[in-house]
């Protein structure tokens, strides 16, 4: 297994396992090519990929936020955590937040957060046994649909 920073060729795979949930478009097209760039580009941002030789296993995001709180340290936001269906329950998904979790320890971060949609107990059950605590209550805002 290797953890590392998705690649161009890497993204109809990324899409594929966002779309598994249903609610995401698996089509690559204009706006996830540009939204792929514009990560690729930003120090701050992060795709990342757990592969098995060519098979694209899980993925996430990593995005640095910088901030006056934590002692001026950024904190990391994880978003997007996908694990392929067929090879879920078998410990990629631990390891795949393992991995983030010390990329941002590394990068001296003060704190990992992330959200998770209320009707997904399951991850629930996941994030806390990972050490995760329920903390806030988030709020969203879509702006179009």
């Amino acid at each position: 297994m290797i953890f590392r920073t998705a690649t161009r060729e890497d993204l109809p795979a990324v899409l594929a396992l966002l779309a598994e949930e249903g609610r995401e478009p698996t089509a690559l097209g204009e706006a996830q090519e540009r939204a792929f760039a514009d990560i690729e580009a930003d120090p701050r941002n992060e795709l990342l990929v757990l592969t098995d030789g060519d098979e694209v296993l899980g993925c996430l995001q990593l995005t640095y936020i910088p901030g006056l709180g934590q002692g001026g340290r950024e904190r990391a936001l994880v978003e997007a955590v996908r694990i392929r269906a067929d090879r879920r329950g078998g410990g990629l998904g631990a390891k795949l937040m393992e991995l983030a979790v010390a990329r941002a320890r590394e990068r001296g971060c003060g704190l990992v957060q992330l959200t998770s949609n209320k009707r997904r107990t399951d991850a629930h059950r996941f994030y806390e046994r990972l050490g995760f605590a329920r903390s806030h209550e988030g709020f969203k805002l879509a702006l179009t649909r």
